[in-house]
């Protein structure tokens, strides 16, 4: 068989609509391979999601994984956003992150559950996201914690806001989270200003472990971009799949 069953790939492009926004957002819903409307699908949320597809290669990875690895097919949702008001929408100080946040969970899990054979569970839903896609995907499952269990963290910007929030909770066991860091991601530069996102990473992966959360952690050489990313996603949706 040659390589071409990994690329082929149903996406169907969505509009959800949202009061909290106040303007419809676009969502990319990829289907996997043999998809039966009959069955039920876990479901993997994505942040930032025209970058999961293009950059993350995400559905051709989950391809490889169900082809390759016995990985169980799941639907994969990539919540598009707009670059320049994202740091609005995914930083925890945002003038839009509670907005954000009370879309993705009041909005977009329902709508996607009216339509789409995915499984109402928690344990069944995962919310993967990089840089501050991962902060807003960790603060998701803080704040949600009926809906969200499963994250996925690439080279998340953990600051001292994201640690406050954890210090809230006094059990945090029921949490899965999966956090990939970079060694060479010691001065990133962002538009809120330069960061060590090594050292913030390991300082919130203690604070995670020190509320009941031992997060499933990797460092390796890598830097702040997809590149890095891309290798790693594979593994990371496996531990939720495999």
């Amino acid at each position: 068989m040659d390589d071409q069953h990994y690329y082929k790939r149903t996406i169907v492009k969505e509009a959800v609509p949202s009061a909290v926004l106040g303007s419809s957002r676009s969502v990319r819903v990829c289907l996997p391979p043999g998809y039966n409307e009959l069955l039920s699908y876990p479901v993997v949320y994505c942040q930032d999601g025209e970058d999961f597809f293009n950059f993350g290669r995400i559905a051709t990875t989950m391809n490889r994984l169900i082809f390759d690895e016995g990985a169980e097919p799941a639907i994969i949702v990539g919540v598009d956003v707009d670059k320049t008001i994202r740091t609005s929408e995914y930083a925890p100080e945002g003038e839009r992150f509670a907005a954000y946040c009370r879309f993705f969970a009041e909005e977009l899990v329902p709508y996607i559950e009216g339509r789409y054979p995915v499984r109402p569970a928690a344990a069944e839903r995962i919310v993967a996201g990089d840089s501050l896609g991962a902060t807003v995907s960790l603060h998701l499952a803080l704040d949600y914690r009926d809906l969200f269990c499963n994250v996925i963290s690439l080279s998340g910007a953990f600051l001292q806001s994201t640690r406050d929030r954890i210090e809230q909770e006094t059990d945090l066991s029921w949490l899965t989270v999966v956090q990939l860091i970079g060694t060479d991601e010691t001065e990133v530069n962002t538009e809120r200003g330069t960061f060590d996102f090594l050292a913030e990473n390991r300082a919130t992966r203690l604070a995670l472990a020190a509320k009941g959360c031992c997060p499933e952690y990797t460092e390796k050489p890598g830097k702040h971009i997809w590149g890095f990313w891309q290798k790693e996603l594979p593994w990371m949706l496996q531990r939720f799949l495999g």
